[in-house]
């Protein structure tokens, strides 16, 4: 799967808010030939503009950069927590060596897995995620934590997070 460009973002929440190209250009101060060619991935808006035409669509610059926002963890109060199967737990290692392993895994699965008595390495087959605690995470899930649990950095540089968010 192709990564969305700016300017194909542009394009798309402009066609979202049903503007011409050029009454984008007039809110913005530019031409409609410049939002032509960022739409089409010919130039880019100068960076000035990203606050204001993110401000324009009601996205962050982030989400117009297409970044990955950063999931806070949240408490949720237990009247409005989901239940477990609407959950998935993430597993993001980017070693210092280059590999990079994403493991997605339903939280029910991760709570059948504690009944059965498994630990990390034998949910996921790597012996690299020994040290993850699966009752620690089930622990705090179930008293209502999600968004970025745990992010460590090692200090031969491996970067390793755990994520437990809504599917």
């Amino acid at each position: 799967m192709s990564k969305t460009t700016l300017g194909q973002k542009i394009g798309s929440l402009r066609r979202e808010k049903e503007w011409t190209q050029e009454e984008l250009a007039e809110k913005l101060g530019v031409s409609a030939q410049a939002v032509s060619k960022w739409e089409n991935d010919v130039s880019c808006p100068d960076i000035m503009l990203l606050p204001e035409i993110s401000k324009l669509f009601g996205v962050t610059v982030d989400a117009l950069l297409g970044c990955e926002p950063q999931m806070p963890v949240q408490l949720i109060p237990k009247e409005e927590r989901k239940k477990i199967d609407s959950l998935m737990l993430r597993i993001i290692v980017n070693s210092s060596d280059g590999d990079k392993v994403r493991i997605n895994l339903p939280m029910t699965l991760i709570k059948t897995g504690i009944e059965l008595g498994f630990n990390m390495s034998q949910v996921s087959g790597s012996s690299a995620l020994d040290g993850i605690d699966l009752n620690q995470i089930m622990s705090m899930v179930e008293n209502g934590l999600i968004g970025k649990l745990v992010e460590v950095e090692s200090n031969d540089g491996d970067n390793v997070e755990i994520v437990v968010e809504e599917v």
